[in-house]
């Protein structure tokens, strides 16, 4: 899915977010980071899915992520501050919410719900045709020669 970058963190500086956050922008791809917390024996893994990527994958997916609440609910706690960026950790879901001046720009989600997203939001979205699309496409197929005739 998309692109993989590992990251190894003590306490993530902006510039990191910055650049982690810029690639996933450009690319308009969800970037898979793993993040090696100091004190931490297990890397943490997660998807940062652009804002705009990740309004289309919820637009087009029929239903929520059937595994949302299996997880562990998470403490509450402060918003987390790397620079110019604040995550805000969803108690709902496990999302993380990334935003920058205050404008959410990107999500980190578990990579089974971003492919699990991905997947329904594609397969919605390839059956789905427009009224015109749809009458083309039925006018096309009228137009075809009948296989038995071949």
């Amino acid at each position: 899915m998309g692109i993989e970058i590992d990251v190894v963190v003590g306490y993530p500086d902006g510039d990191e977010m910055e650049r982690v956050l810029g690639l996933a922008e450009v690319v308009g791809e969800p970037v898979t980071v793993t993040f090696l917390w100091e004190g931490r024996e297990e890397a943490e893994r997660a998807v940062l899915v652009p804002a705009a990527t990740l309004a289309l994958w919820e637009h087009w997916a029929p239903e929520a992520y059937p595994g949302g609440g299996d997880r562990e609910e998470p403490e509450p706690a402060h918003p987390a501050e790397f620079g110019a960026f604040t995550l805000f950790r969803r108690r709902v879901g496990g999302r993380t919410a990334v935003a920058r001046d205050g404008v959410v720009v990107a999500e980190l989600l578990d990579p089974e719900e971003a492919y699990w997203l991905q997947e329904k939001a594609r397969t919605v979205r390839q059956g789905f045709m427009d009224p015109r699309q749809k009458a083309a496409f039925e006018e096309f197929l009228a137009r075809q020669a009948d296989p038995d005739d071949q």
